[in-house]
């Protein structure tokens, strides 16, 4: 039991049994067992899950053990909001976390295959402590988790491209609608657009990345050549423009059956729809 066993400081334990917990630390520990120790935890207590703090890297196994029973690592909340981007996201992150955010973006890029969309909104209780490599790991690999459990849910499967063509459509309707009841309406008019060949015309597609709460003017939608702009360019943009709630998931695979082309907001912040363009001139004048 004085063996020592190099860990990191603050480790993340997934819920699950002790036989399940054990293995998984098994897999990154060497030292680790599922017999013996798993007796000697049930002894300790059971282990909690979350984020915990090992009071050091180098410890004895009746330490490490205890450890994982009876710590609890001091954590920070911070929410990624849905409609808002990876890049606001980790600036967050730096901020209340005093972490690089170059190196959070660093290790995004290298770890992601997507700009954005993918991060599940919610509030996060991330431990003072993490380095950015490991929490930005630990973002990613929990969010493909729970996006390929979400697509088996809705739709009875699970395609990487698909599904990211769906958080893709759902980003927009994210950012171009003023409530969650409006979003299947909005995705309608996304697809009827799509269906005739039409460019989708929508500021919310470029308020990616950095720019997620910049005005959109005439000289940005001008000078603007990624693959967000929809004015310049016919189809979706490559990846999702922003983080999605559940509303505008199930809308984009569920768009309401209409004829609407074109909305503009109106007085009292809610959007009006039309089929034709003149009809839309006129709700522009209004």
């Amino acid at each position: 039991m004085i063996q020592p066993i190099s860990t990191q400081k603050i480790i993340y334990v997934p819920k699950g049994g002790i036989n399940s917990i054990i293995t998984q630390l098994g897999a990154q520990n060497s030292n680790i067992s599922v017999g013996f120790d798993k007796l000697l935890l049930r002894l300790f207590g059971y282990p909690q899950s979350g984020w915990i703090d090992m009071g050091g890297t180098v410890l004895t196994k009746a330490d490490y053990l205890y450890q994982l029973s009876h710590a609890k690592a001091a954590t920070r909340a911070v929410t990624l909001i849905p409609g808002e981007t990876v890049y606001i996201f980790l600036e967050q992150l730096s901020k209340k976390l005093n972490l690089s955010f170059e190196t959070l973006q660093y290790e995004y890029e290298k770890l992601s295959q997507f700009e954005d969309g993918w991060i599940i909104p919610e509030t996060y209780n991330i431990p003072l402590g993490i380095d950015e490599k490991r929490l930005i790991s630990y973002l990613i690999n929990d969010s493909k988790k729970r996006n390929e459990t979400l697509s088996r849910k809705l739709t009875g499967s699970y395609d990487e491209s698909e599904w990211n063509k769906i958080l893709t459509i759902a980003s927009i309707i994210q950012k171009e609608s003023a409530n969650n009841a409006e979003m299947p309406i909005v995705s309608s008019v996304i697809y009827n657009r799509l269906k005739i060949g039409m460019k989708l015309q929508m500021d919310g597609t470029l308020n990616y990345g950095q720019f997620s709460h910049t005005k959109i003017t005439p000289k940005r939608i001008r000078e603007d050549i990624s693959s967000y702009n929809t004015y310049a360019h016919y189809g979706l943009p490559k990846n999702p423009v922003c983080a999605v709630n559940i509303e505008a998931i199930k809308a984009a695979l569920k768009p309401d059956k209409t004829k609407y082309l074109y909305f503009v907001k109106g007085e009292n912040g809610q959007h009006l729809f039309t089929e034709t363009y003149s009809e839309h001139l006129k709700n522009i004048s209004k």
